[in-house]
């Protein structure tokens, strides 16, 4: 699976290994980055908190959580974005190129919609153009990772993978922090409570900030694109796109193909599940908003950062699967801290420390993650195998945390988050069995 670090990579120096940030493959990944991380916390994070700022119940919020899906299924189309041009628009920009412009396009359409859609009078508008944010952001995602990928050597992706985590979360605090302190200060000191108008200035402002993934893939270069013989017919095209990718996957891992995509399936299990009740937690807790801005969206993500250029060059010099287990563990541990907080009641210092462990951690496992996916796929069908990878990642946590608001009103939030904690003892175990039986030899991308 994952080669160890060669005598070279061990011999850089740590200035050396920190100036690869600097090159320009590293700093594109930085804005495509931000485009990333844009669409995903406006329709699962900050639309928690605006539903429930706009008196919608925990349940509800829980179960729309699933619109978060079509990022676990962006596998089923990935091989559309993997193979199939645009018309005119790939042959002036280029496979890759084309299909992140598009996509774009798709999630600055609706986050257009999902400002001037008002909960409070209906649901199904706002949830729709929720639903095309998130199916516009995962496709963004399938061909982002497919060009990023295919614009470094392997030794390189951790690098990349933490300038793109630089640029996501810089995104996250943006989405997170930006949203409210544009609501908050559109409202004014006018009512207390949900105010559509300042919603709907805070997500055009958010729709207009798009723009920094459009100029970005307009004034990229596409990278080279790996040979894909011409297809004589249909039945050949599909064979190709569809079939071939997956069965390269199982035919290069075999039997270890289980304990990879098993591994894949829960890592993230622990911060998913909790993520979704986290701000109604902070609504719930009496945190303003701008103490949740302030603290959880600048504060945190900043530790995020931190946490995940520490994590990127770890990985560089001593392994990912070593910063894999390192991750895995802090990231259960970190949820207790949730716990501890919820009887401990509204305290800006504590939210401080828990939100520090919290996105320190998950900083690091996020930049080992993402190495430790790329190390997985064959460049000749990089899009539609790393986004079935990430698919799983993400299908069984989203899931299960759509009865997140159900759970928390039967048991409570300490509850709750002592039992995502313990969702995180199999992920050990299974990175322990993926690192013992990891292939000797270097992988064959």
């Amino acid at each position: 699976m994952i080669e160890k670090p060669s005598s070279d990579a061990a011999s850089f120096s740590w200035l050396a290994s920190w100036r690869i940030y600097l090159q320009p493959a590293s700093l594109r990944m930085l804005f495509l980055g931000f485009a990333a991380g844009l669409p995903l916390l406006l329709v699962l994070g900050t639309l928690s908190f605006r539903l429930r700022e706009a008196g919608i119940d925990r349940s509800t919020i829980g179960y729309l959580s699933w619109v978060g899906l079509a990022y676990a299924f962006k596998w089923v189309w990935a091989p559309l974005v993997d193979r199939m041009p645009i018309p005119y628009v790939t042959r002036r920009l280029g496979r890759r190129r084309s299909w992140l412009l598009l996509s774009q396009c798709m999630v600055t359409i609706g986050l257009i919609g999902m400002a001037v859609s008002d909960p409070r009078q209906t649901l199904g508008p706002i949830v729709w153009c929720a639903l095309m944010v998130a199916v516009g952001s995962a496709t963004q995602d399938i061909a982002l990772d497919a060009f990023r990928i295919e614009s470094a050597e392997p030794t390189q992706q951790a690098a990349l993978a933490a300038s793109y985590q630089t640029g996501y979360r810089l995104a996250m605090i943006w989405a997170g922090a930006g949203v409210l302190w544009v609501a908050a200060w559109v409202q004014g000191d006018g009512p207390a409570g949900y105010v559509q108008q300042a919603w709907q200035s805070a997500y055009l402002v958010m729709a207009a900030s798009m723009a920094v993934g459009l100029f970005t893939v307009l004034m990229s270069r596409e990278p080279v694109p790996a040979e894909l013989p011409p297809a004589r017919n249909v039945k050949e095209w599909l064979q190709g796109a569809l079939i071939d990718p997956f069965a390269d996957f199982l035919k290069r891992y075999k039997w270890q193909a289980v304990l990879i995509l098993s591994l894949i399936a829960v890592y993230r299990i622990s911060d998913v599940v909790m993520g979704i009740m986290a701000n109604p937690f902070y609504v719930d807790m009496g945190y303003t908003k701008a103490e949740v801005a302030t603290v959880t969206k600048v504060y945190g993500v900043l530790m995020t950062l931190l946490g995940a250029f520490v994590g990127g060059v770890m990985a560089l010099r001593w392994g990912v699967m070593r910063i894999l287990m390192l991750g895995a563990i802090l990231s259960a541990l970190s949820n207790l801290l949730f716990a501890w907080l919820s009887g401990h009641g509204h305290d800006v210092h504590a939210l401080m420390v828990v939100v520090s462990a919290d996105n320190l951690s998950s900083g690091i496992a996020s930049a080992a993650f993402i190495a430790y996916l790329s190390s997985l796929t064959n460049i000749q069908y990089s899009a539609t195998q790393y986004a079935l990878l990430s698919s799983m990642m993400l299908l069984l946590p989203k899931f299960i945390a759509g009865f997140s608001g159900d759970f928390v009103n039967a048991h409570g939030y300490a509850t709750f988050f002592n039992a995502t904690a313990l969702l995180g003892l199999p992920v050990l175990v299974l990175v322990a069995l993926a690192w013992r039986f990891q292939a000797k030899e270097p992988i064959q991308r």
